[in-house]
């Protein structure tokens, strides 16, 4: 049954209602089915030209892709010293007994580490991440809402219409259709 038809209903059960002693011609061509005809095609303009507002919606979104620029990394130092460290540390072995080796080992040590420090904040970078879904190399979890925050995406099921219809509301707000009165 169209709208149409509803509206022939609605005058059928008006002329029952106000007490007519015939109910109206409602057949094709009559002037009720006229009517219906035309207040359906006004209606069905009247929805085409209001405006619809979202007023609640929770959903899960999907990442498509994700791309970050490269990213300076901070570097220990013992990793700078690299090879140098155990070198240090056998000479430290080897010179025990000679007198001030210490002093010099610490001397060069701490050149190393001065010609190195500058490496420690951002001394390296570490490549952007350009990752995307239909890789396998990205996966998000996150989710969209309007309204109330829900707890998680978990609580967002939109796989059937259940889902969608307890997690979305649309509202006809008749501030927002002043103009198609």
């Amino acid at each position: 049954m169209g709208l149409k038809d509803n509206l022939l209903d609605a005058t059928l059960q008006a002329s029952a209602d106000a007490g007519l002693p015939e109910p109206p011609d409602l057949s094709d061509g009559s002037f009720a089915e006229r009517q219906a005809h035309y207040q359906a095609e006004a209606i069905i303009n009247f929805m085409k030209e209001s405006e619809f507002t979202i007023t609640e919606l929770k959903a899960p979104v999907v990442v498509e892709s994700i791309k970050t620029p490269d990213q300076l990394v901070n570097v220990e130092l013992d990793t700078l010293l690299g090879p140098y460290a155990p070198v240090l540390k056998t000479l430290r072995k080897i010179g025990a007994p000679i007198p001030a080796i210490d002093g010099l080992i610490d001397k060069l040590e701490g050149e190393i580490e001065k010609a190195i420090r500058p490496l420690l904040e951002g001394g390296a970078k570490l490549a952007g991440l350009d990752l995307g879904k239909d890789d396998g190399g990205l996966e998000c979890v996150g989710y969209v809402y309007i309204g109330d925050e829900p707890d998680s995406v978990d609580d967002i099921d939109v796989e059937d219409d259940g889902g969608k219809i307890e997690n979305t509301t649309i509202k006809w707000i008749v501030e927002n259709n002043e103009s198609v009165r």
